[in-house]
């Protein structure tokens, strides 16, 4: 029976088994021959000692951070959460760094959009100091104090924010899907940095631009500059090739679309080019006759005189206007009238590609209201994202679905999970949101503490309670609100549940207290079979039934795909009800076998069943 590994996802393995794949011959006693590397890559090797590279004081730390694994797990509080049985949504109360890394073999690929707001890096920021050596106890036990201002007296201002930022977003590009992205919320202080950042981790050719977003409020005037009265979005894909989707349509869009026909609604715009390289000898292909109602040659005459061109080559036209999509229409040219023709363009289906500029929408004022609005007036967070902003950016993703998932992991005032209950209530879709936030402490000055917010983590979970609420209260009688998955599971960082994964005690040899209860004290079974999934890399929001066998408690994942069983003395016949389950995985206690009979003699009867994977901890 093979061990359960107990840190998380190895990504510098994953990385080496790639190159193995791809050049088998580069490898040396399981070791990389930089040389041959360097010849199997011909001429695309950078050979000269300057070049062009983006560095800073501590970046090879950053870049080992990102790579290191834990024995981290994510307790489940389930008295915290809403829903529990039966939402989707996750919370998770921790250092995004260390539960990213937790996260990662769960959700590896399967995010469509990331969408964070992290610190500005404007000199009043909290900044997360990680620890290279351990971030886990660096988090357990200096919470506060591994979080500290950067001045921008400090003489390491744009380091610190660097090195905070790199090894997360290093660890997101695993979760995203192959058509999935991220978008990041920055201002003047570090878009170039951060622009540079991207660049590197997720590739120049994957940048799809950057949103002005104008915040409705001037900043910055104060220095003798101009001021902003905008912020910034990065927007990155995982691969190239991918394509933005629209927006819908807005009232003064749909204006335009007056005109109607067998196929429905239309709007339609003229056939001949217009704007910039819209001559001749520019799309020489394009500068061809058509025929008109009256049987006359039409030729892309601009109303200047010269000879222009048509929007599309002949071959083009010809299945347009087979189809049904070219209209003819009189029009004045000079003191005549002639025949010109008009392309269709119909409603069903249409969006509107999004403009790099965003001055459409309502500002940061509007989401300090609405937020006061929902805690009973109380301003309770500062500089809060407005949700029409987010939801924007959950639509335009490329093919965007209504069954998404949506990850946040500085989540600050929930913004991100509003916006996705929002949207999901507004379409019926069952899109899903991941949020992480450390527990930062709320001074005690302020209208959230004195509201009973000791942390951030609390008042982002209770303002989705409350978002929740007023989403089934809006909507009462409409047909399918009971199925709308307004809850949430709380989870909570903390060190592994099982004294052998400890990080302590992981290369030394088990005491026999250790074998008598592997548990540490203060933990449940419930605890162990998450920390389970999460090693597993399964699904965290997975269904778990759990069943009687043989007077043994086995928890069911998944419609019984995986099976764990963490009671011990266990005998042949408890294992073989077990295997009649069928389950494609099961786990076991290494040592909850009766004897070493049993242990070998329940493998091969687990293996009878079609059990493969079966696995001890």
């Amino acid at each position: 029976m093979q061990k359960l590994e107990g840190r998380t996802f190895d990504v510098v393995q994953d990385n080496i088994e790639k190159l193995k794949e791809l050049f088998p011959e580069v490898f040396i006693e399981n070791k990389v021959d930089i040389d041959k590397l360097c010849l199997a890559l011909g001429e695309n090797v950078e050979k000269e000692k300057e070049r062009y590279e983006f560095t800073w004081n501590g970046k090879t730390e950053a870049i080992k951070l990102a790579q290191k694994q834990t024995t981290g797990t994510l307790i489940p509080y389930q008295e915290e959460s809403v829903d529990w049985d039966f939402t989707k949504n996750l919370f998770v109360e921790g250092d995004n760094l260390e539960v990213l890394r937790i996260l990662q073999s769960s959700f590896r690929n399967k995010v469509k959009v990331i969408y964070i707001d992290p610190p500005y890096n404007t000199g009043r920021d909290f900044i997360y100091k990680d620890d290279y050596h351990d971030n886990l106890n660096n988090y357990k036990e200096k919470n506060m104090e591994s979080m500290k201002s950067n001045p921008e007296t400090n003489g390491r201002y744009h380091t610190e924010w660097l090195n905070m930022i790199y090894p997360r977003l290093k660890l997101a590009r695993n979760f995203l899907s192959d058509d999935g992205v991220i978008y990041i919320s920055i201002d003047d202080h570090e878009l170039h940095n951060l622009r540079k950042v991207c660049d590197e981790i997720f590739g120049e050719n994957n940048f799809l631009g950057n949103i002005v977003r104008a915040t409705g409020q001037t900043t910055g005037q104060d220095s003798g500059g101009l001021g902003s009265s905008f912020d910034f979005v990065l927007a990155y894909s995982k691969n190239p090739n991918v394509n933005l989707s629209g927006l819908p349509l807005t009232e003064h869009d749909l204006k335009r679309f007056d005109n109607e026909d067998e196929k429905g609604k239309y709007a339609y715009d003229q056939m001949r080019k217009t704007g910039s390289n819209d001559r001749r000898e520019d799309r020489p292909r394009m500068y061809y006759p058509v025929i008109d109602p009256d049987g006359n040659e039409v030729y892309p005459i601009a109303p200047a005189g010269y000879e222009s061109c048509w929007r599309f080559e002949q071959k083009t036209y010809k299945r347009l206007l087979d189809e049904g999509y070219i209209l003819w229409k009189k029009s004045k040219r000079g003191e005549n009238e002639i025949w010109w023709p008009y392309v269709k363009y119909y409603l069903e289906g249409r969006t509107k590609r999004p403009s790099p500029l965003w001055n459409d929408l309502d500002g940061n004022k509007k989401a300090t209201r609405d937020l006061r609005d929902l805690f009973d007036g109380k301003k309770v967070f500062d500089h809060p994202k407005p949700i029409d902003f987010i939801k924007r950016l959950i639509q335009i993703a490329p093919n965007a679905n209504k069954n998404d998932i949506i990850l946040d992991f500085f989540a600050g005032s929930a913004a991100t999970a509003h916006s996705v209950l929002d949207l999901n209530s507004s379409d019926g879709g069952t899109r899903r949101f991941i949020t992480i936030q450390i527990p930062e402490e709320i001074e005690k000055n302020t209208e959230a503490y004195k509201a009973g917010f000791k942390n951030i983590s609390e008042l982002s979970k209770e303002r989705i309670r409350l978002v929740g609420n007023k989403i089934i209260e809006q909507n009462k009688g409409k047909v399918g609100i009971e199925k709308l998955d307004i809850g949430f599971k709380v989870f909570k960082l903390d060190e592994t549940n099982l004294k052998m994964w400890d990080e302590e005690s992981l290369d030394l040899e088990k005491s026999l207290l250790d074998i008598v209860e592997p548990v540490k004290e203060g933990r449940t079974k419930g605890d162990v079979v998450f920390e389970i999934l999460s090693k597993y890399g399964i699904d965290l929001a997975a269904p778990i039934e759990e069943i009687n066998i043989k007077k043994n408690t086995v928890y069911s994942v998944g419609m019984g795909y995986l099976i764990i069983c963490l009671d011990k003395d266990l005998d042949l016949l408890q294992i073989e009800e077990m295997a009649k389950l069928k389950p494609a995985r099961i786990v076991f206690y290494d040592e909850g076998f009766r004897d070493d009979t049993v242990r070998t003699n329940a493998q091969q009867i687990l293996k009878r069943y079609g059990v493969q994977d079966i696995r001890v901890i």
